[in-house]
């Protein structure tokens, strides 16, 4: 893997995690300093995460990482919801018994680090279980569209998971998803993914609270 991609990944993570929150500066010089490594890399590596859509490169100004108003966030959850239904109802009819396997594992990853209330560890089990269902879709296209728009919701969908009691709630939602997917029941896998993902009413305010305590400081 090129340096630079390396890179682009240690610095997406950091945005997942909320180390580097939204409206946060990225500054050259000092990610150089910081991994090690010579400014051309992090040039590659910040173009990357632009096109991602995961930060923004403004002239004069420098990187900075994305901040998403409550609007737009909530309109990228609607479309996400509606990909993963696509994908679950296309996984309910198409997906192998290999592929179902691969999905329980997932789904037994999910149910360990809940009972350890583990949130990180839930977050990357999570993305292995909507992984197994984009792939068990076999439509190449339509994973990759749900994939792209995943990692740019990243950062949000893993402060959902440290709000209290999502995580147990999220692994019960998987239980119905799985025994849909698993017993080919094509509408029941579309309808329970798109209300697993879709956030409005409470889960909504309780994503910006915990956007909120992330947000940097003003120094107005």
């Amino acid at each position: 893997m090129k340096i630079s991609d390396q890179l682009c990944e240690k610095i997406e993570e950091q945005i997942a995690t909320g180390e580097l929150p939204p409206g946060c500066a990225l500054d050259e010089a000092t990610l150089a300093e910081q991994h090690g490594v010579s400014r051309t890399p992090v040039r590659e590596a910040l173009i990357q995460l632009a096109a991602e859509g995961l930060i923004e490169i403004r002239p004069r100004r420098g990187a900075v990482v994305t901040s998403i108003g409550p609007g737009r966030l909530l309109e990228m959850f609607e479309v996400m919801a509606e990909l993963e239904a696509m994908c679950g109802r296309l996984a309910a009819r198409r997906m192998s018994a290999g592929e179902h396997a691969e999905l329980l594992a997932a789904h037994q990853a999910c149910e360990a680090a809940r009972t350890d209330q583990d949130s990180d560890t839930y977050f990357y089990c999570n993305e292995r279980f909507h992984a197994a269902i984009y792939a068990g879709s076999h439509n190449a296209f339509l994973g990759e569209q749900a994939q792209q728009l995943q990692r740019r919701l990243r950062p949000y969908r893993r402060l959902q998971l440290r709000v209290r009691n999502r995580m147990g709630t999220s692994f019960k939602e998987h239980e119905a998803i799985v025994q849909a997917i698993v017993t080919g029941d094509a509408d029941t896998a579309a309808q329970t993914l798109r209300d697993h993902v879709v956030v409005q009413g409470e889960r909504f305010g309780d994503l910006l609270a915990s956007l909120a305590e992330l947000a940097p400081p003003s120094h107005a």
